[in-house]
């Protein structure tokens, strides 16, 4: 027996049609400034940001759900820890993103070490219950931060400066920063997908004894990108409160969490560019019946029934060319 895991599908098969998607879905992003510009809507270009701030999110949990079938209930903790990150330090004046980031970075990724790797050991339901508590206790910790406002939540009075520059002030600029992370986001993505790592990860989702009986411990591999997921999370979060200026512990209720992963689903599970369509897609119906109704969920609801019942595979299956690949 070999120390090999499961042979993945050939490249382009996998990624062929993801990626032309990709391309045109990021092409669409490009554009939208201009656009907004030309109808003198800044509401899109804002309402793009949230979109682009949420797709990093539903990117970072389709790696983990879609890939590894891991179902986190707990994953919006991350995009509400990456949130306060900035708004703690921007409180004590630290507004440089060479502060900002890193310690986004390594709390998000401490985080998810600790908690990885006790829910790890867990399996189905379990595993769903034991996530979901952790994001609750780093909502209850949020709440209780009353020196950074508690329930109220925290007014950030700027955005976060680039070496000593302010350029992220200019909408626009920070427009294109937020799609530039949203893009490096999915081809880290990809390429982990990709890779030995991706395929052990895939392979575990099949079969866990097949692995064991060829050497591969499927835990490590699990918990490693369990990791990598909760600090892409923490960096849309980062961004969120830059967003926003401001941040607050609904960020990181499981609310969110399930809205994250309705987003993938919607999208289609095992595709990164359609966590990315999927959070498009919610938003914006969000937008549309909250007009309407404040109880748009019930709208939303039969919406998402259909798609799982006539798009197995999300909206993507839905598009030419059937079932996505990857």
């Amino acid at each position: 027996m070999t120390d090999t895991p499961p042979a993945a599908p050939p490249a382009a098969s996998r990624f062929g049609r993801e990626g032309l998607i990709a391309l045109v879905v990021f092409a669409c992003f490009a554009l939208l400034p201009p656009l907004a510009g030309a109808l003198d809507d800044s509401f899109l270009v804002f309402f793009a940001i949230r979109v682009m701030v949420f797709a990093i999110a539903a990117v970072s949990l389709s790696l983990i759900l879609g890939f590894g079938a891991l179902v986190s209930f707990g994953h919006a903790a991350y995009l509400g820890i990456g949130a306060y990150c900035v708004g703690i330090l921007a409180e004590h004046n630290y507004w440089d993103v060479t502060v900002s980031l890193p310690v986004t970075l390594l709390v998000c990724g401490l985080f998810a070490a600790v908690t990885g790797a006790i829910s790890l050991k867990t399996r189905g339901v379990y595993f769903i219950m034991i996530t979901l508590a952790f994001g609750q206790m780093a909502y209850y910790t949020a709440t209780s931060l009353s020196a950074y406002g508690g329930d109220d939540g925290l007014t950030i009075w700027g955005r976060t400066e680039v070496l000593g520059s302010t350029m992220l002030s200019d909408r626009t600029t920070f427009y294109y920063v937020v799609l530039g992370v949203l893009v490096l986001t999915y081809l880290l993505a990809r390429m982990i997908v990709a890779s030995r790592f991706g395929r052990v990860l895939q392979g575990a989702k099949q079969s866990e004894m097949r692995l064991s009986a060829i050497g591969v411990d499927p835990y490590w591999y699990r918990l490693a990108a369990y990791v990598i997921s909760g600090m892409m999370a923490g960096v849309a979060g980062a961004l969120l409160a830059n967003a926003a200026e401001f941040v607050s512990p609904a960020y990181m209720s499981w609310h969110r969490s399930g809205e994250l992963i309705v987003m993938v689903v919607l999208g289609g599970l095992g595709s990164l560019i359609g966590a990315v369509v999927g959070a498009a897609s919610f938003l914006a119906l969000e937008e549309v019946l909250s007009h309407f109704t404040e109880h748009w969920r019930l709208l939303f609801g039969p919406f998402l029934v259909l798609v799982v019942l006539f798009g197995r595979g999300g909206l993507l299956s839905l598009l030419p060319g059937g079932r996505k690949d990857g």
